[in-house]
């Protein structure tokens, strides 16, 4: 009876949190049908209690899972010392934070803001500031990139889809096949200032840059004076297991030693779910943006940058990139295993580190009566076997885990993914 009452409150509290959504919130998210309530580790639970594997993290922002005991003293002792004081002012945390980035970089400067977008709005200025006496404002982009959400976001942004409905476009940005260095030389105009790309596509289907591609680039960039320009918001902080994708992309390859891009925009998982974003620019921009020219009103605050020197130093102090190395290998070798066991169903799994996806096959039809796309109801499976994921496109479907699990918890989702391909097959 006791039961049977929880349930029934859970059921109530569930329609009511939903319906104040459908009320007040307004509607520019496609939500699956679950209420979360709290989380742990690699763990969330719903209102109901059901719990869930979280290989979403928050789309790449949870590097060591939810309610990290440490992270929460960094946060909170902060917190109970200097909060919001503006950038008029110095403060430790931020300076702290953006020598330990250089370090982790290259020698050069940082900027400090909230989110990816935010970010990457910094290096389209960068890019400007960097062209305009010559009359160049150009970015080539590439199709099936993903930029954010902004104007410049979605002008910027290589998918059509982002577009719809928001034109006229920011003019300055022209978008290049991935990976065709001859594509790139032969759309560089008198106008082009910059070239902008992910070492690894994530919202367009965790499709990784190949090294060629990348030292490709950079000669190009040198040849004509171009910025490269690398937006790791989604691909860095550790998830390949290097500090960013490119690093990762070019370990061990010939002539990749003196490799670095122009400038880098990074988020997502620099605070472990603090709102975060940043800029590296090279030591030859560095001062390009001036005072006035550009600032973020919350950004490097004092609070998100003493978490994400926490997440660093614990990052650092528990080896975790050999975990991301390590058990990724492993995760990816586990879910070809399932590939060629239904190659009906998945035609590739790729990525590296952390950054994972399954590509269903075109003939996959769940069900047909639904307008729900074949990853999008492929995921509905996976939550009701307790998994959370994170679609890229109608048919990929990208594990994005902490940074910090387990075996065990590797070794959960590939059998709760296993059990979903049988349901479809």
């Amino acid at each position: 009876m006791e039961n049977s009452t929880k349930n029934h409150n859970a059921v109530i509290a569930r329609e009511q949190i939903k319906s104040m959504f459908d009320t007040y919130v307004i509607p520019s998210y496609s939500r699956f049908d679950i209420v979360l309530s709290h989380g742990h580790g690699p763990y969330v639970w719903d209102i109901n209690g059901k719990r869930y594997l979280d290989f979403a993290a928050g789309i790449a922002v949870n590097a060591l899972g939810h309610t990290h005991h440490e992270i929460i003293h960094a946060l909170s002792e902060q917190a109970s010392k200097l909060g919001h004081i503006s950038n008029y002012y110095y403060h430790e945390n931020q300076g702290r934070l953006a020598e330990t980035l250089v370090k982790l970089i290259g020698p050069g400067k940082c900027f400090f803001c909230n989110s990816g977008a935010e970010a990457n709005e910094g290096l389209f200025k960068l890019a400007r500031k960097f062209g305009h006496d010559e009359g160049r404002f150009e970015i080539l982009t590439a199709v099936n990139s993903f930029h954010g959400r902004t104007l410049a976001g979605i002008s910027a942004t290589g998918q059509e889809k982002v577009k719809k409905g928001f034109e006229p476009m920011v003019p300055g940005f022209r978008h290049i096949p991935f990976n065709d260095l001859d594509a790139a030389r032969s759309s560089i105009s008198p106008g082009t200032i910059a070239i902008l790309i992910e070492g690894i596509q994530g919202e367009g289907g965790v499709t990784a840059a190949t090294p060629e591609y990348l030292l490709g680039l950079r000669k190009l960039c040198d040849e004509f004076n171009l910025l490269l320009l690398m937006d790791e918001v989604q691909c860095g902080f550790f998830r390949t297991g290097k500090f960013l994708s490119y690093q990762r992309i070019l370990e061990n390859i010939d002539g990749a030693e003196n490799f670095a891009p122009d400038a880098i925009s990074f988020a997502k998982a620099i605070a472990s779910g603090f709102p975060m974003g940043a800029i590296w620019v090279s030591k030859p921009y560095q001062d390009l943006l001036g005072p006035g020219s550009h600032a973020s009103t919350f950004g490097g605050n004092p609070v998100a940058c003493a978490v994400a020197l926490k997440t660093i130093e614990i990052i650092q102090r528990d080896n975790i990139v050999d975990n991301v190395r390590n058990l990724g290998e492993y995760l990816k070798q586990k879910l070809i295993e399932i590939a060629s066991h239904y190659p009906d169903i998945i035609t590739s799994v790729r990525g590296m580190g952390f950054m994972l996806a399954i590509e269903l096959n075109e003939s996959v039809k769940i069900k047909a009566e639904t307008k729900l796309t074949p990853a999008m109801q492929f995921l509905t499976l996976l939550h009701d076997k307790g998994l959370l994921a994170v679609p890229a496109g109608q048919r990929v479907i990208r594990l994005l885990p902490p940074l910090n699990i387990t075996k065990t918890e590797a070794d959960m989702a590939v059998e709760i993914i296993n059990s979903v391909v049988g349901l479809v097959s």
